[in-house]
């Protein structure tokens, strides 16, 4: 018989009772040799089994042990006990995979509270636990909004190249790939390597971000977006950075900054909703498990909003727009610069702190904000140069709890200009000669943004490690599974 997943019987249980039915899944309880906790990963809930043990052999009902897997048929009932609408009348019981005692103690499959650093060294079993259950249920909706969202809009998905020869950000803090014999690699008569007898005839890296090879597209297309891994060799060991990590990078031809931000605004609001409205049972499990989090906290370190609370703050608030300088200014002369609350200085031309960013969205706005109009000197060389000359059309996308969580801007479309700035950042512009041609056929304002797939579904699960939210986390030093 062919199996139910327990999502869709516990989604319409009155289409099913009294039928006879099939269900496999991995067991998370078996008490008094009579009643099975059954969970197939299709949602938070469990079903319940009933299985009369003076019909079965001890022997089977021994294998019936915590994370074993099972196959149960049987017939849907109404449940004559509390905690459940529906339970299942067991007439059949296949064993599919024992699960041994001894080694259930020693993993994330016993039934208590684990650390999430523990579950982290147990990525194979991490899943089944009901934290993880939701937060991967609720990345794979994150990761549908996101497509939806740009296919109702017409754009285009646009696979970007993983292996690059160019420094979209200029950084430097790249992963090489190479085919040479790291022992006694080719050298060049100056003794250095000679990339020329590689495998791609130059040195080339893991791309940092598919946004160059995108503007391309769009140029052409219109309106496109990536999705796609993107890879930084940076050795931060903090808890809002990978190695390895999603992006999403929309480019729009014809756009300027103000659109972009409309867009960008519409594009998180979409997520928001999205999850809310399909993942309610995952949501509120991790509403109750970030209140408790919360509570241990001291005062001044706990989220003022709960997870849903943040995700309705988002959904309902229109975003504040307002410059970098606008910003330095508030922050200058607020209270909490005044009574020296800040732990980092404040002072136009600085990267702000997420200190910074989480008080003007928290304390002085109580509303999402979009800050744009950075200074130059501290973004990146392709966004567009604004007439002061002093600051580019960037805007950064700022959320509670979280602080920036998009980066984008108007890019540089005046080849002049653009060039200009290629050699004040010392990038080789032979190098990016592909990208500077999109400046010379036809070209037009456009604009784009990135957003972290991975920051995303933090703030959307309300885990405060990133590293939980990625199947298998790749930091400095950790490369496992």
């Amino acid at each position: 018989m062919k199996r139910i997943r327990i999502a869709q019987i516990l989604s319409n249980p009155e289409a099913l009772l009294g039928k006879e039915i099939t269900i496999k899944g991995w067991v998370r309880a078996f008490r008094s040799n009579r009643f099975v906790q059954l969970n197939d990963g299709s949602c938070m809930a469990n079903l319940q089994a009933v299985i009369d043990f003076e019909k079965w052999d001890e022997a089977l009902l021994k294998r019936i042990t915590t994370a074993a897997a099972v196959s149960l048929t049987g017939q849907l009932v109404a449940s004559q006990g509390a905690g459940q609408a529906v339970e299942l009348q067991v007439n059949h019981i296949d064993i599919l995979g024992d699960a041994h005692p001894d080694d259930v103690q020693k993993t994330v499959m016993q039934p208590k509270r684990h650390s999430l650093e523990f579950l982290r060294e147990q990525a194979h079993l991490r899943f089944r636990t009901n934290t993880f259950g939701a937060v991967f249920r609720i990345r794979h909706a994150v990761a549908y909004a996101i497509h939806q969202f740009f296919n109702e809009r017409g754009f285009y998905y646009l696979h970007t190249p993983i292996i690059t020869g160019s420094d979209a950000e200029g950084a430097g803090e790249m992963f090489r790939v190479s085919t040479l014999d790291p022992k006694n690699p080719p050298l060049t008569e100056d003794g250095q390597i000679d990339f020329k007898q590689d495998f791609f005839g130059k040195a080339v890296n893991l791309t940092v971000s598919g946004q160059l090879e995108a503007e391309l597209a769009a140029t052409a297309l219109g309106q496109v977006y990536t999705f796609g891994p993107t890879f930084r060799a940076e050795n931060s060991n903090t808890s809002r950075h990978l190695a390895e990590f999603w992006m999403i990078e929309p480019e729009v031809a014809f756009n300027d900054l103000q659109d972009n931000m409309d867009l960008t605004e519409d594009f998180l609001k979409y997520i928001c909703a999205y999850v809310l409205e399909n993942c309610a049972e995952d949501v509120q499990f991790l509403h109750e498990r970030d209140a408790q989090e919360q509570a241990q906290k001291p005062a001044n370190e706990r989220h003022e909003m709960g997870l849903i609370e943040r995700l309705r703050f988002v959904i309902e608030n229109p975003f504040k727009r307002l410059t970098y300088t606008e910003a330095i200014d508030l922050l200058l002369n607020s209270n909490h610069y005044k009574k020296k609350k800040f732990k980092y200085p404040v002072e136009w031309g600085i990267d702000l702190q997420s200190e910074h960013e989480r008080y003007l969205v928290e304390k002085e706005f109580n509303c999402p904000v979009i800050l744009t109009d950075y200074p130059a000197k501290i973004k990146a060389f392709y966004m567009r140069l604004n007439e002061d000359g002093k600051t580019v059309a960037a805007m950064d996308v700022l959320f509670p709890g979280i602080g920036e969580i998009v980066g984008g801007s108007q890019r540089e479309e005046r080849h002049d200009v653009l060039l200009q700035k290629c050699e004040e950042f010392g990038i080789p512009a032979e190098e990016l000669w592909w990208y500077f041609d999109t400046r010379k056929f036809g070209t037009v304002p456009h604009a784009g943004f990135g957003l972290g797939f991975e920051r995303m579904v933090m703030f959307v699960t309300g885990m405060s490690n990133i590293r939980d939210v990625i199947p298998f986390p790749r930091t400095p030093l950790n490369a496992e599974f």
